[in-house]
């Protein structure tokens, strides 16, 4: 509602209306534990009669920071993410804040661009899935007083919190449980390499099949230039396209959209799942349990990192105390009938 003027109700207008000074119209806003109940009771009646919305703008600017978290997420159009967002989000509300999401989209310079815009914005904090943990625009976020936390990544150093899944350690168990079925063979799909959580999860599965003592050139690395459906299907017509003495008899994706594009391949060219092909994707979202041949998968607790990560920043902001921490949580390997015979 507006005032007579036609301009929206002030707190001045409250005060008039409510027959109050200025400071005790303050003081229902902000500290409601100084006033008696029946002022508090008359100056909320006054509110409620002009329409009055406090300026949360104004207040935060004064305040100078916001009731704000942010997140930069690499791939909005990832599940993964999205599911990581909700724990984020969770946290949030607990403590009577919003959340902002970004998509980098995993490009460098748009993640910079949120970034700065950001850090104008007072955000309380900020939660990045980073194209590159290493880089010094992380460092330049914290320097200029906004709380930084790095998620589904690590840094070579302790100098932010982070909060990340040990993908050495579910790339192993993804070519372990393809070696307990007997595979010999195996593609390991992903890419870009230079990746951080795609190199961790190709190190793991070239430990798990060293360990195995099988011939090194068995695990045939297949690199794909993104992380999607698209690139899926085409890594399947790849695959397809090798010698029969060469082809693989399983497939480890590094993620689960891949899986899910190398499964619609192989349907749709006749190839059987898993009795021809047995497949392994990781992040285990929703859809790789709903897929036409429900998919194994390594999981990883997306929400509960995004609850954490959130947690990690609330304490940098608030916390003189704080100490960085690095939060490395274990994955697990789930089975189903992309794998399993019957």
């Amino acid at each position: 509602m507006v005032t007579r003027e036609g301009r929206a109700a002030s707190v001045k207008d409250v005060a008039a209306a409510a027959g109050v000074s200025l400071g005790t119209v303050s003081n229902v806003l902000n500290r409601p534990d100084r006033v008696s109940a029946s002022t508090r009771t008359r100056v909320q009646e006054a509110m409620a009669e002009l329409g009055f919305v406090r300026n949360e703008s104004a207040r935060q600017l004064r305040a100078g920071t916001s009731r704000t978290l942010a997140y930069v997420m690499l791939d909005a159009s990832n599940p993964f993410f999205t599911d990581v967002a909700q724990g984020i989000e969770s946290a949030a509300e607990a403590a009577d804040l919003s959340l902002v999401l970004c998509n980098s989209g995993n490009g460098a310079p748009r993640e910079e661009a949120h970034l700065a815009l950001l850090q104008q914005q007072r955000v309380q904090g900020v939660l990045v899935t980073p194209v590159n943990p290493e880089s010094p625009v992380l460092e330049e976020v914290r320097r200029r007083g906004t709380p930084l936390v790095i998620v589904d990544r690590t840094r070579d150093d302790r100098s932010f919190c982070s909060v990340a899944v040990d993908d050495r350690l579910g790339g192993r168990l993804a070519v372990e449980h393809l070696v307990d079925r007997g595979h010999t063979k195996v593609a390991f799909i992903g890419g870009p390499i230079h990746l951080g959580q795609v190199r961790d999860r190709l190190e793991g599965a070239r430990q798990a099949w060293a360990a195995a003592g099988l011939p090194e050139d068995d695990l045939v690395v297949l690199a794909t230039e993104a992380l999607d459906v698209q690139e899926g299907r085409n890594a399947g017509q790849r695959l397809s396209g090798l010698p029969t003495t060469r082809r693989p008899t399983a497939a480890f994706c590094a993620n689960d959209l891949l899986a899910l594009g190398l499964l619609q391949q192989a349907i749709g060219s006749g190839t059987r799942v898993p009795e021809q092909l047995a497949i392994v994707g990781y992040d285990d979202i929703v859809f790789a349990s709903a897929a036409a041949v429900p998919l194994t998968s390594v999981r990883q607790p997306r929400q509960e990192l995004g609850r954490t990560a959130a947690e990690l920043v609330l304490d940098e902001a608030t916390n003189d105390a704080h100490q960085h921490q690095q939060v490395l949580f274990t994955p697990e390997l789930v089975a189903r009938a992309s794998t399993l015979d019957g």
